[in-house]
């Protein structure tokens, strides 16, 4: 299990047209969720998708399993979808925001402990040296996020999490990290949520530092995210109930993890999944054997002028054992380059100015 995914740091609501107040009044009493259900339309569900393949793909199989009659119809308790977060529903570059967390922390807590100034890898993250920060391999890596993760309560973290979220701004873009989410991918979530698919996240990802802005980030409920996780531990201090975090691994959530997390978290098996990396490959997989018709879905990094562009030999993100076996059995790979007409929200406007 590779560090990369171990330590991973890891909108757009769609209204439909109102004809008339009346005429809206009886579609919506006669569009109630039943198991049988005429898919909701909308002019454009994907409006910052390029018309192509990939596009026509998603919008040909929603509409097939949602559709009364189809014979590949799913009952709306079996649409679950599952997506990976980092370099699927926001980028992951140069690091896991994760990660960018963990050296935040670590520099808020340095005056409390004067020994790390010469003691790596904490003087590496001190003294803004990645190159030795990286050296300090999976061991040191693994310490920063204890340091940085545990030693309080979870209120306290995510309180923390929160505040780093919508402050700290990334070292490319100079924008808060919350900001580089994908419009595109905050489209299909609406889409799918429109026609009834239940979304979760499933990521390497900490899950107590996803929970506290994913709803915000995509309309996904905290108790909707499934990911890696450290031990906790009940307390009662002075007569207060707490939940405390401890420095030692719980869980991860990565690889062939993803499926074992779902099965038990959630227990069902996902009719849609999306990913970016070979550490997705496994969960898809997983929902690539569903009863009922699936769909998979990469996200192939291919624009290094609006994002990034890697596959195969990234040290974050490798897209490798995945590329192969999503082309050898007919997966849908989005080209970011060519598939989506912008990548963040904040470049709407640009595109219309």
């Amino acid at each position: 299990m590779k560090t990369r995914k171990t330590l991973q740091l890891i909108i757009l609501a769609f209204v439909l047209t109102i004809v008339s107040s009346c005429s809206s009044k009886v579609e919506k009493e006669n569009t109630v969720s039943t198991e049988a259900e005429t898919p909701k339309e909308v002019k454009d569900p994907l409006p910052s998708w390029q018309e192509g393949p990939t596009k026509e793909a998603i919008k040909s199989y929603v509409t097939n399993v949602t559709a009364k009659g189809s014979s590949n119809f799913i009952p709306v308790a079996d649409r679950i979808g599952t997506f990976d977060n980092d370099g699927t529903l926001w980028s992951e570059q140069p690091a896991y925001f994760q990660l960018f967390f963990a050296i935040s922390r670590i520099k808020a807590l340095a005056p409390e402990h004067p020994e790390w100034k010469n003691k790596q890898p904490y003087k590496a993250v001190l003294e803004n040296d990645m190159k030795a920060l990286m050296a300090s391999g999976e061991k040191g890596l693994l310490e920063l996020v204890m340091a940085s993760h545990a030693g309080m309560t979870a209120k306290e973290f995510e309180g923390i999490v929160k505040d780093w979220i919508s402050k700290d701004i990334h070292p490319r873009f100079k924008k808060p990290f919350n900001t580089l989410i994908y419009q595109p991918m905050l489209e299909l979530l609406d889409y799918l949520r429109a026609n009834n698919f239940k979304t979760y996240i499933v990521s390497g990802g900490g899950v107590e530092f996803m929970r506290p802005w994913v709803q915000e980030a995509y309309g996904i409920p905290k108790d909707q995210v499934v990911g890696s996780s450290i031990k906790t531990e009940f307390v009662m201090e002075d007569g207060k109930a707490k939940i405390i975090r401890l420095p030692e691994l719980d869980f991860i959530d990565d690889k062939a993890g993803k499926p074992v997390g779902i099965n038990k978290f959630i227990g069902k098996k996902p009719v849609f999944s999306a990913g970016n990396s070979d550490g997705d490959l496994q969960m898809m997989q997983y929902g690539d054997s569903n009863k009922y018709p699936s769909f998979q879905l990469y996200v192939h990094h291919t624009d290094g002028e609006r994002e990034w562009a890697y596959d195969r030999d990234s040290h974050i993100g490798q897209f490798d054992k995945g590329l192969d076996y999503a082309t050898e059995n007919g997966w849908t790979i989005i080209d970011m380059k060519k598939d989506w007409k912008v990548i963040y929200p904040f470049q709407l406007n640009e595109t219309k100015n």
